[in-house]
């Protein structure tokens, strides 16, 4: 294994022989700091290590944030800090592994225009997965923004030529030199997604469009959220004092034989005892209310799955909270650091909170089944359907929450809903563009045929629960909140049909 260290200036140089840093000439690697001593630090290979060891410098050699008073070996990852330098130690890579993430911090405004010599603005991290990943293996965040681009090894090329110092013209004609002949459109491609995401120097991004241009609509459907961003520390802090046993092959195991124990156990007790999971519509006080204690609990189990998985990847948590669409409460742990991770991994951390739901769903589940006949044995039987209802509602791939995001990296289609919908719109209003994508329509006429069903089912539902709340309400309040609630269900189906049927009544008329 060949280590490089790693300048500041991305200048590689490979450790194969002993080499010395300082600020004397006869240095291998010379610093021309005044806080580097002449003679700093010396590094040493051996067969199976390299060892850094401080020569006696005036201000000392760190390693990982601590100051070298001992020879030390240098690993992958290892930060060297000598006088105002910080040197970084790498494996040489292959082509098809992944890469470190490059990272990119949040600088002074940038005062150039989009146009004459485009250039990435700061705030961003670039990371090249390994090659298993696909063609789209790099993986761009917008640190700003909190949003990602995936893109191939040809944008990623190109995307590296964005520092200013080439016009716009200049960009062209290497990018028909590095790609041929789809070079440029290609190239031109990639600056409008990049302006659009404001993510070039001086280019206005949809983030920044004012709330007044917005529709009313989607002002209304923006979620608002309350978060705290002491979370990452929480779930590292939990993972380091025991969480990790969780995730041993063992403990898995059990959970994996758990989660299929009660999907037989909860259906023997709607058929055998209940006759109905909705027994909470009987109980519409103190029934309810143990229902929505459990509900939030097993939300609390099911976020804290998601940020063990992410801590153990080594990855952290950056904020959690709470999230309102609409009326709609939703609780959340960002685990976006996970598109730095290979596909297997981020279908892991997608996972976890589902398993979390199915495991808790088949511990009450298996209460129940041995308890008497009693409330007791009803509180159990309703935590169960709230945690089977949980899993139900993650694991929707419709819906932008679990089974979407394990969804996406089975099929390998980012931006599957997206992508989705506008073929289907193109189908819907008449036009068939060449190349459409039979898995892409296939999906968006699933998506809408299940909103559909699914207003439909919580139509049902809400009319089981009218009488109950007539106890509690008036009843021209109870029928005007749910015509109110029936009306958010279908406008999503109401504008997906609508707007691209209109346009294609319009086209024949035109």
């Amino acid at each position: 294994m060949i280590l490089e260290l790693v300048l500041a200036d991305g200048t590689r140089v490979p450790l194969v022989r002993e080499m010395t840093i300082g600020r004397a000439p006869d240095s291998t690697l010379r610093l021309d700091d005044p806080a580097v001593s002449r003679h700093q630090a010396r590094i040493s290979v051996f067969a199976d290590r390299v060892v850094l060891a401080d020569m006696g410098s005036s201000y000392g050699t760190w390693l990982d944030g601590q100051r070298l008073t001992d020879p030390a070996v240098l690993r992958d990852g290892s930060r060297l800090r000598v006088g105002n330098h910080e040197l970084i130690v790498e494996r040489r890579r292959d082509e098809a592994e992944a890469g470190r993430t490059i990272v990119v911090p949040t600088g002074r405004p940038e005062t150039s225009r989009f146009g004459g010599h485009p250039r990435v603005r700061s705030g961003y991290a670039l990371k090249r997965l390994e090659a298993s990943e696909g063609e789209r293996r790099w993986v761009l965040r917008d640190m700003e923004a909190d949003r990602f681009l995936q893109m191939s090894d040809a944008d990623a090329e190109l995307f590296q030529l964005l520092d200013g110092r080439r016009s716009l013209a200049e960009l062209l004609v290497e990018a028909e030199r590095l790609e041929g002949a789809a070079g440029p459109a290609r190239l031109v491609r990639l600056l409008a997604e990049l302006a659009d995401r404001g993510l070039l120097s001086g280019a206005a991004g949809e983030a920044s469009v004012d709330g007044a241009d917005v529709g009313v609509l989607r002002r209304l459907a923006r979620p608002r959220e309350k978060t705290w961003a002491g979370a990452g520390a929480l779930f590292e802090r939990l993972y380091r004092r025991g969480g990790w046993r969780l995730l041993t092959r063992p403990a898995l195991a059990a959970i994996a034989v758990l989660s299929v124990a009660g999907l037989a156990v909860f259906p023997y007790l709607v058929a055998g005892r209940y006759g109905t999971p909705f027994v909470v519509a009987q109980h519409i006080g103190l029934g309810a209310l143990i229902f929505m204690i459990g509900r939030f609990a097993i939300v609390a189990v099911h976020e804290t799955a998601h940020g063990l998985v992410t801590a153990s990847f080594g990855r952290r948590v950056r904020r959690a909270g709470f999230k309102l669409v609409l009326i709609f409460p939703y609780a959340f742990v960002d685990t976006s650091e996970a598109w730095f991770e290979p596909r297997r991994r981020r279908i892991a951390i997608s996972a976890a909170g589902p398993v979390s739901d199915l495991s808790l769903g088949a511990v009450f589940s298996v209460c129940c089944l041995a308890l008497p006949a009693g409330t007791t044995r009803d509180i159990f039987f309703q935590l169960a359907f709230a945690a089977y209802l949980g899993a139900f509602f993650n694991l929707n791939p419709f819906s932008n929450r679990d089974g979407y995001q394990i969804l996406v990296d089975v099929l390998r289609e980012p931006g599957l809903r997206k992508r989705a919908r506008e073929q289907l719109f193109m189908r819907l209003s008449g036009r068939h563009v060449p190349g459409d994508s039979r898995l892409l329509v296939a999906y968006g006429i699933a998506g809408l045929v299940w909103t559909a069903i699914a207003a439909c089912f919580a139509v049902g539902i809400s009319l089981r629960y009218q009488s109950r709340l007539t106890e509690l309400a008036p009843e021209p309040v109870v029928w005007a909140a749910l015509g109110l609630v029936w009306v958010a269900l279908f406008l999503p189906v109401a504008v997906m049909l609508g707007r691209p049927l209109r346009e294609r009544r319009r086209s024949r008329e035109a």
